[in-house]
């Protein structure tokens, strides 16, 4: 067949995928709205009942939110593939209906707007495509791989048992770990996510004591005075050479001004994209504990480390994988380029399984944003539906790529 055929098999389904995108845009899928995000679960698994996908709804460790989605369709070879997406979003009902933030195809701008339309709804619908296009258009291969679609219920606040249900369900690791969300274009070029920063984050808490501010001040330590220091210090470790970042986000302490205070905290993040830079920066911080020293009115300083995500590093088999959809473009007459990301993903707590890829999904901008200005200066979220076809395209071809099978791609 001509790869002109596959982009005209593509085309003519945008408008379906279009209509299940427009299903899922308009239910709100909150993270913590579970209803929402459950009522969402179900219509995907109703958009891939049609391509022979079995749901699998596993509840969420975390009461408050919903239940994770698996799509599974088994083939008879060794090869698994593992695509990912998310079914939450970062917009309470209350605040679309505050923004007036709904679905809403601009066509003269080119853009669809509404929440979840790139983040990662968009991602979903394109695995839709993208799936359809190899049940007709490469039968022998659609048939024979195992399909593992994973969707998180709470990808939006690091879902802390999402990677383990992922992984349960990958014994044998994955052929390939393909993330959907959304890709950014630049220069015509589409980028490609083919690493991503660890994150560590810490609560520092001063431990001082009460007092008058006037007549004992003297007798007090000063928590707020001693907690500066130890945040000096971790934000003097920060280091763009080596890509390390530390940020103070947070600083609570005291009551009044006229009591010395007694309680003081700091939060802080840290990430990097090499694990070993990330784990020198997390001892130096822990470092910083101290029992304090009343005779010198230091307080004690407590180090408590909030959690931590794994990072993403580029390594040779990302770059091989990578390799494959640069081909693919290439003979679609597109690019893409490798590029790294400082922002967290599920690809963080998937990449063991497997050679990975992210910002596979379709082009958009403005994710998380819900609020639009009559001066043009904030727009909100929204998708370019013209970038479905030639990303599901080169995925098509990725994918054969990556299995040693794109010469059976068969005529429409």
């Amino acid at each position: 067949m001509t790869l002109q055929s596959l982009n005209d098999w593509l085309t003519a389904q945008m408008p379906e995928a279009l209509e299940w995108l427009e299903r899922m845009v308009r239910i709100n899928s909150f993270t913590t709205n579970r209803e929402g995000v459950n009522a969402l679960g179900k219509l995907t698994a109703e958009a891939f009942a049609e391509l022979g996908f079995e749901p699998e709804f596993v509840p969420s460790t975390e009461p408050t939110h919903g239940s994770h989605l698996y799509l599974r369709r088994p083939g008879a070879t060794g090869a698994q593939v593992l695509l990912v997406s998310h079914l939450d979003t970062v917009f309470p009902p209350e605040e679309e209906l505050r923004e007036n933030f709904q679905w809403e195809p601009v066509p003269e701008e080119g853009r669809i707007y509404g929440p979840g339309t790139v983040d990662i709804k968009g991602g979903t619908v394109l695995i839709w495509m993208i799936l359809g296009a190899l049940q007709r258009l490469a039968p022998t291969v659609f048939e024979e791989t195992n399909w593992l679609i994973a969707l998180n219920a709470s990808e939006e606040v690091l879902s802390a048992d999402f990677g383990v249900r992922t992984a349960e369900r990958c014994t044998q690791g994955a052929t390939a770990v393909l993330v959907y969300e959304g890709g950014p274009m630049v220069g015509g070029a589409y980028h490609l996510v083919t690493a991503r920063k660890g994150r560590a984050s810490y609560r520092l808490a001063a431990h001082g004591k009460a007092a008058h501010a006037g007549s004992s001040h003297a007798e007090g330590i000063n928590a707020i005075v001693g907690l500066v220091d130890a945040v000096k210090a971790a934000a003097a470790l920060t280091s763009y050479d080596d890509e390390l970042t530390v940020n103070v986000g947070v600083i609570h302490g005291g009551t009044v001004t006229n009591r010395v205070p007694h309680e003081a905290t700091a939060e802080l993040e840290m990430r990097a994209f090499d694990p070993h830079v990330l784990k020198e920066a997390q001892t130096a911080v822990e470092a910083l504990a101290i029992e304090g020293d009343p005779s010198r009115s230091e307080p004690r300083i407590e180090v408590i480390c909030e959690g931590d995500t794994p990072g993403w590093p580029n390594d040779e088999r990302t770059q091989q994988l990578f390799q494959c959809w640069a081909d693919a473009a290439a003979s679609l007459d597109h690019q893409v380029i490798s590029v790294p990301r400082g922002g967290l993903s599920d690809a963080n707590y998937l990449c063991h399984l497997g050679p990975t890829l992210d910002g596979l999904g379709p082009f958009g901008a403005n994710a998380h944003c819900s609020e639009r200005s009559a001066d043009g200066a904030k727009v909100p979220e929204y998708v370019v539906p013209a970038s479905f076809v030639p990303k599901a395209a080169i995925n098509v071809l990725g994918i054969l790529k990556l299995l040693g099978r794109e010469a059976e791609l068969e005529g429409a």
